[in-house]
């Protein structure tokens, strides 16, 4: 299809953009704006929103194959989460927890839904993300979950679609055991049996016990990991747009790319006393020599979203007299990554 070339999301005042999916079937795009969700069709009208979340709504993906949307949602007493807090003027604290957000985007249809009472989410807890985050120092580095995506795994051609979710990683340049993107990948076909919807003043922790599997990308630490996360089809590789990181021994790319082709291989991982082994992706090269490779393609960290046919949405995040804005622009892979 013929797709507009950049559209406007409209001035919000939920803090801004972190992430953009696209139906192109029914030809809607969504943006997840911090505590808010944001339905309009292609040309930028608007058909409506989900409010009244307390947590951070991350990176979001379009499900193609039970046509529903997907989000990171977390919920944290951090330096991030107390501001949420602040901004949304809920008094007090609220409970570690980490979710996947699913939202039955058919039932969006007017502004100022509320996320936990209209019907419109449900949530999936993941007890893995909680307990690295809640381990002493954060293992991994865990600063709770952000970029996520639908894709196949690398070197499985005939896989089925799992969902992989990518860790925010603190930006500890002091620290060795932070030098990689962890990612957990989850077959969902099962999980109708731990959705539920959530209660903000007592969340619920139904989910599955373990991931099916936990994957190391090493790039170098990046600050707060992984901001989208997003499969390509038409290539098989999972674009990774994050923060750039600070740690001087390191390229500090703002795009990486993990190779489709490539199996994970199990191998110790770097920098970890004590020792530890893990299942490592590959990265794309660069054409250097270097262990990271990466490309600096300056946007992505705010919403990106592959078209299927080499096109890709990225988000351009702005603001405009204090409320929040995206323009998504309409890229190709060259352009990405040359």
């Amino acid at each position: 299809m013929n797709y507009p070339q950049e559209i406007f999301s409209g001035l919000w005042p939920y803090g801004h953009c972190q992430g953009i999916a696209v139906d192109t079937k029914r030809q809607f795009i969504y943006y997840s704006f911090t505590t808010a969700l944001v339905k309009t069709d292609l040309a930028g009208n608007l058909i409506g929103t989900v409010t009244g979340l307390l947590g951070h709504l991350g990176c979001i993906d379009f499900c193609d194959q039970d046509g529903r949307l997907y989000g990171s949602l977390e919920y944290k007493n951090d330096a991030i989460g107390r501001g949420i807090l602040q901004r949304a003027g809920h008094a007090g604290d609220i409970q570690n927890a980490f979710y996947i957000a699913i939202f039955d985007v058919d039932k969006i249809n007017r502004k100022d839904m509320d996320a936990c009472t209209d019907g419109v989410m449900t949530t999936v807890y993941l007890k893995e993300v909680f307990d690295d985050f809640s381990a002493p120092g954060h293992r991994h580095g865990c600063s709770g979950i952000d970029g996520m995506t639908f894709g196949k795994m690398p070197g499985e051609k005939n896989a089925p679609y799992q969902l992989f979710v990518a860790y925010g990683v603190y930006g500890d340049i002091e620290r060795q055991d932070n030098d990689y993107q962890v990612i957990l990948r989850y077959d969902t076909r099962d999980w109708k049996q731990y959705e539920k919807p959530l209660l903000q003043e007592n969340m619920h922790a139904c989910g599955p016990e373990k991931p099916d599997q936990k994957l190391f990308v090493y790039t170098g630490n990046t600050t707060y990991g992984v901001q989208n996360l997003e499969y390509d089809e038409a290539t098989g590789h999972f674009l990774m747009a994050v923060y750039k990181g600070k740690k001087p021994q390191f390229p500090n790319h703002s795009l990486y790319i993990i190779d489709g082709n490539q199996p994970a291989v199990h191998q110790p991982l770097k920098g970890f006393d004590p020792p530890m082994t893990g299942d490592c992706l590959s990265l794309l090269a660069d054409g250097s020599e270097s262990e990271t490779p990466g490309f600096d393609f300056p946007h992505g960290s705010t919403g990106i979203c592959a078209l299927g046919d080499g096109k890709f949405y990225v988000s351009e995040h702005g603001k405009e007299n204090d409320l929040f804005l995206s323009r998504v622009r309409l890229y190709d892979w060259e352009t990405m990554t040359k």
